[in-house]
């Protein structure tokens, strides 16, 4: 369990939320770069090259299923972003 954080202002508390905001900005790039990455490895000319090298060499099951996952975080943030206007 986390120790809750004590503001002595709102110039700390502004300070975190940009912070914060920030670090999620980064997050949702990089889940984007991850599913770009598994459509350019499930594009049908790289199946072609070979099934088989292709998948335990590029890293595509991981970045399927980071693609999967990145695709319903984005879904739910989506939604509670629509909620909050």
């Amino acid at each position: 369990m986390s120790i809750p954080i004590e503001y002595k202002s709102f110039e700390e508390i502004d300070i975190r939320l940009k912070v914060l905001k920030l670090k999620r900005e980064i997050d949702q790039e990089s889940m984007k770069l991850h599913f770009n990455r598994a459509k350019v490895d499930l594009a049908p000319s790289k199946l072609l090259l070979g099934l088989g090298s292709n998948f335990t060499q590029s890293g595509t099951w991981r970045n399927m299923f980071i693609a999967f996952v990145t695709k319903k975080v984005l879904g739910m943030l989506r939604k509670r972003q629509q909620k909050e206007i």
